[in-house]
């Protein structure tokens, strides 16, 4: 069940100008005093060489005044710090939004659970999906669909993996850093979608049991220095489910409570599905099989899904579900079937099918233009990233399954580019009947089609996680490094807004 959502208070506490803080001077040599204000007890004789000598020394000042750092880089970050680095250093250095600080958690939040993945489902265990630091197993079956070059790169990996996959790679950031003083975000490494996902199927738990990790790891964090200093507003984490998981506003409804406990209101969470209400959740994109370790591969696979020959309009995979009433997946699959030959493909999910073929979706998605995306249990899919990792453009029904979702790594939103890369059909046009999605697709034009798969490719790099723990290299970013990125450039943000209003230049 989804639950109402709740927009946290504004940081006000942190943006308030602290009591009795010293006021900047009005002359810019203070505290030294004009020649005006001198007393004129001197000699008449020696007064030109007095004003003189002042003239002169307000010279030397003034230039070398234009060698001094700004004055907002001279701000200290947290009240413990006294160190100024030279502007030499703030220009060269390699991380200029600031450096990680990665929290030794008990293992009880995140190794101990992987210990436990025999425990994690009550219907099977996790741990050759939990395997390869949350890739999974190698995805053999998909020998002769993709190129033999790349087969080593690709796994079945889960869709809710996304919190071993950020761990891993955060430990080996080139901006982490050991000192906490030195740091101006953090990071905790709590695998809270894994804590509570092991108990939202079972007969026997209950709200306690889906809150009770979460409930002691914030105790245990409050008591940490970082924390105390900010309050959690420099801390982030990655939820490897979706936001609706995290807010059961009253007992008795789906998912824990996490979000809603008091001392998460401030802290950055990075989703797969965010609730687009709350400023503080970051939706990235959903664990796909693709995890490549150098650009050469990257780019291969590019050329590879551009050239590709495409004989299907669009397809779709899903499955209906029946104790859903008017049910849009199954007006869909119906859609599909009477759409004709060489028009659409689809492959039916019913009964949890998909799960082993992975061979049989991505060979739709690479023959197909277009691949329909409504939404899933909730209103984003993996397979929409399945999709465009495919090279096909996606059809949505809902703007809330991708528009107001991924705003890191999607365009749209304000600026309008939704149609660059992707296909919007209002789903009431479709239970109407007053839009077709085939005639609508076909409208689209070979041309036009082309330039949005060509954009759908560029965008590849960006909605996948490499292999290599540093990354993919030159200059190429992931999704893990949009994420990081995007998190520090948000501290760094809200840092300067602080530093101007100590100022009083707000």
């Amino acid at each position: 069940m989804l639950t109402g959502s709740q927009t946290p208070p504004p940081e006000a506490h942190l943006l308030k100008k602290p009591k009795g803080s010293p006021q900047p001077s009005s002359s810019p040599l203070h505290p030294l005093k004009s020649p005006s204000s001198l007393p004129c007890s001197v000699p008449f004789r020696h007064r030109p060489v007095l004003v003189l000598s002042l003239l002169a020394l307000q010279l030397l000042l003034l230039l070398s005044a234009r060698f001094l750092p700004a004055p907002h880089l001279l701000l200290r970050r947290r009240s413990h710090s006294s160190h100024h680095p030279p502007a030499a250093t703030l220009t060269d250095n390699p991380c200029p939004s600031g450096r990680i600080y990665v929290y030794d958690l008990p293992p009880s939040f995140n190794a101990d659970l992987i210990a436990a993945c025999n425990d994690l489902s009550p219907w099977a265990s996790r741990c050759v999906a939990l395997s390869n630091g949350g890739f999974g197993p190698p995805a053999a079956d998909l020998a002769g669909v993709v190129p033999s070059s790349l087969l080593a790169s690709w796994y079945s990996t889960d869709q809710f993996a996304a919190e071993l996959i950020f761990h891993r790679r955060i430990l080996n950031h080139r901006c982490r850093t050991a000192d906490p003083s030195a740091a101006a975000a953090f990071y905790v490494p709590f695998y809270a979608g894994l804590a509570v996902g092991k108990h939202l199927w079972s007969s026997t738990s209950t709200s306690g049991d889906r809150d009770r990790d979460c409930a002691i790891l914030l105790r245990w964090i409050k008591k940490q220095d970082p924390w105390k200093q900010s309050n959690g507003w420099d801390h982030f984490i990655t939820l490897g489910r979706i936001t609706w998981d995290f807010r059961r506003s009253r007992e008795g409804d789906w998912g824990g409570s996490f979000l809603y406990m008091p001392g998460m209101e401030n802290v950055t969470r990075l989703l797969i599905e965010r609730n687009p209400w709350d400023g503080k959740d970051v939706g990235i994109p959903y664990p796909t099989g693709f995890h490549p370790r150098t650009v050469a591969e990257v780019s291969e696979w590019q050329q590879f899904v551009l050239n590709r020959n495409r004989s299907t309009l669009f397809g779709f995979v899903g499955a209906a579900r029946s104790g859903f009433k008017d049910d849009f997946r199954a007006l869909l699959l119906g859609e599909c079937g009477r759409a004709g030959k060489g028009r659409c493909r689809s492959v039916d999910c019913g009964g949890g099918r998909c799960g082993n073929r992975s061979a049989e979706t991505l060979n739709l998605f690479l023959d197909s233009v277009f691949c329909l995306q409504p939404r899933g249990d909730s209103f984003t899919r993996r397979s929409m990233f399945d999709c465009m990792l495919a090279g096909a453009v996606p059809v949505l029904f809902w703007r809330r399954s991708a528009y107001v979702q991924y705003g890191w790594y999607l365009p749209g939103g304000d600026e309008g580019r939704e149609g660059e890369w992707s296909v919007f059909i209002d789903r009431r046009d479709v239970r109407s009947g007053a839009a077709s999605v085939k005639k609508v697709l076909e409208k689209i034009g070979e041309e036009r089609a082309r330039r949005m798969r060509e954009k759908v490719v560029d965008m590849i790099p960006k909605l996948l996680y490499s292999a290599t723990e540093g990354g993919l290299g030159e200059g190429m970013q992931d999704a893990f490094d949009v994420a990081v990125e995007g998190v520090l450039r948000r501290f760094r943000e809200q840092q300067l807004r602080l530093h101007r209003e100590e100022d009083g230049r707000v």
